[in-house]
């Protein structure tokens, strides 16, 4: 299988100045090279240093970026002025103060969905989409992993989820849990934010990994990722529907495009990229038979940078 390319460092890094928010990015690889976009899930997730890693640095100059309040960007766990229109007219933006004309667009989970709505925007900048894990921030999505139904698959992990939340708060799980993770408390809102995301990171790989679960439930990661999903669940992705990225296949039908998606991922269910799939059957379908949510699961890694390599001809 394929292995992750060597570590490397951004030959060039900076914030972009949004007013409240300043935006990290970087560029590494060859700085000469075709442009690719990494986004990374959550959302609230942030950018770690292996994202540069899925990427030949000799053929491409790498860009990643952490989305508003996430990862390196500033003030972290912000979610004033953050929405899905936020990171859409934010990565447009970074495109022109590059000076890039056109990129390939890597993204997975809440990355895949941002790729997908980024792409429907600004359909001639996007050259070519890598996605994986798909996420559409759907009702029954949102219900089958923070309400029931992944819950029946790691009920030890899910014990720990909803230990936060008063019994007679269970019947709506996304709702009490945003009002702890964005509690005036600093004690209720840090219990909350942890529980919130150990139960991602218990539930991302196939195989549980401690230390995965480890960094998910470290302070900063947690309060990012707790109070920024809650905030974009809470209002629906801020989507004008649940179905506007699948209504909107026909302004990206034209772009190459490889969709890779875990078997076993309990996160984002394999039903929402076969779905995706029949209503976009021109972009390429891969189910990597033996894993679950992670990049970093080994089959999904050489599926990733069999595309990565593919594209290079584009």
């Amino acid at each position: 299988m394929r292995q992750l390319f060597p570590s490397i460092e951004p030959f060039s890094k900076g914030y972009l100045n949004k007013g409240l928010h300043e935006i990290y990015y970087e560029q590494s690889g060859n700085p000469d090279g075709y442009p690719m976009l990494f986004l990374h899930g959550g959302p609230g997730g942030g950018g770690d240093i292996n994202a540069r890693r899925f990427f030949d640095p000799n053929h491409y100059k790498i860009i990643i970026l952490d989305q508003r309040g996430s990862g390196r960007s500033k003030p972290l766990g912000c979610v004033e002025d953050n929405t899905t229109q936020h990171l859409i007219e934010d990565i447009h933006e970074i495109k022109n103060y590059l000076k890039i004309k056109c990129w390939h667009v890597f993204g997975g989970s809440w990355g895949s969905t941002l790729a997908l709505a980024y792409a429907q925007a600004f359909p001639n900048e996007v050259s070519a989409l890598i996605l994986r894990g798909i996420f559409l921030l759907r009702r029954r999505e949102l219900d089958w992993f923070y309400q029931y139904g992944a819950s029946e698959i790691y009920p030890d992990a899910w014990e720990n989820y909803i230990s936060v939340i008063k019994e007679s708060e269970q019947d709506n799980l996304i709702s009490a849990f945003y009002k702890l993770i964005h509690h005036a408390d600093n004690d209720t809102q840090k219990r909350a934010c942890k529980a919130w995301s150990q139960w991602e990171g218990a539930t991302s790989k196939l195989v549980p990994d401690r230390g995965l679960i480890d960094h998910f439930a470290s302070d900063d990661f947690a309060l990012a990722l707790a109070k920024i999903e809650t905030h974009y669940f809470m209002n629906r992705g801020f989507f004008s529907s649940e179905s506007q990225v699948l209504q909107n296949i026909d302004k990206i039908r034209h772009i190459p495009s490889v969709i890779i998606q875990g078997r076993y991922d309990v996160v984002c269910p394999s039903r929402t990229a076969y779905e995706l799939h029949q209503a976009w059957p021109e972009a390429d379908f891969k189910i990597a038979e033996v894993s679950g949510h992670s990049a970093y699961e080994k089959e999904i890694t050489d599926l990733l940078i069999e595309a990565t390599e593919k594209f290079k001809g584009i």
